[in-house]
């Protein structure tokens, strides 16, 4: 074999060799880019699809289909009249916690709604909710489920004012403002732990 011949070999060896180390990269600064934005979410889809590339296709497509929708801030009007159907709600919690963690639960729709988030489907309102708000998207999961534990008679107080807790993490993430000191619980404790955090025992919500 001519000389020439294998400089070509040799160069489209070393050509290949480059295109797949980038390719390399590039999936590596991908991976950490979805684990980094998604937090436990990523190790969540990992388990659910049993393999790496697929849960990061699905959250790819997750980031896609949600960069494509209109989510809007709410106005001051949206805020006081949310504030006041939380308020509402976790009132009713003392007499009727069945019905007012149902009620939360639709709350959540509402204000989702309101935002631009399609609101037809859980599965698919809690995938959007994952794109922005990662570290509260298993609590609403948690929530929801235990909303419909409830409506089977399945679901104990202790289980619905967890739920109830939940559902508030992610109500102030989409409700984006503080809590007053007319609104807040004790959910969000002074040390600055997130309110998903706290126990259940540490909530108003009797």
């Amino acid at each position: 074999m001519q000389t020439w011949m294998w400089v070509v070999i040799a160069l489209v060896v070393v050509i290949v060799v480059l295109v797949i180390a980038a390719w390399v990269i590039r999936q590596r600064r991908q991976s950490q880019q979805l684990h980094e934005s998604f937090g436990p979410e990523y190790d969540r889809a990992v388990s659910q699809y049993h393999s790496q590339s697929r849960a990061e296709d699905a959250l790819l497509a997750r980031q896609q289909r949600v960069e494509a929708m209109t989510i809007r801030p709410l106005t001051p009007e949206d805020q006081t009249r949310f504030s006041q159907a939380w308020r509402e709600t976790q009132a009713r919690f003392v007499d009727e916690p069945a019905a007012a963690t149902a009620e939360a639960d639709r709350v959540i729709a509402d204000l989702m709604g309101v935002r631009g988030y399609p609101v037809r489907d859980f599965e698919q309102q809690a995938d959007d909710i994952s794109v922005h708000y990662p570290n509260v998207v298993e609590n609403y999961r948690a929530a929801h489920a235990i909303s419909q534990s409830s409506t089977r008679g399945e679901a104990s107080t202790e289980d619905l004012r967890t739920a109830m807790i939940h559902y508030r993490a992610l109500f102030d993430e989409l409700l984006e403002t503080k809590a007053t000191d007319d609104v807040k619980t004790d959910e969000a404790k002074t040390d600055g732990t997130p309110a998903h955090e706290v126990k259940a025992d540490q909530t108003e919500v009797k």
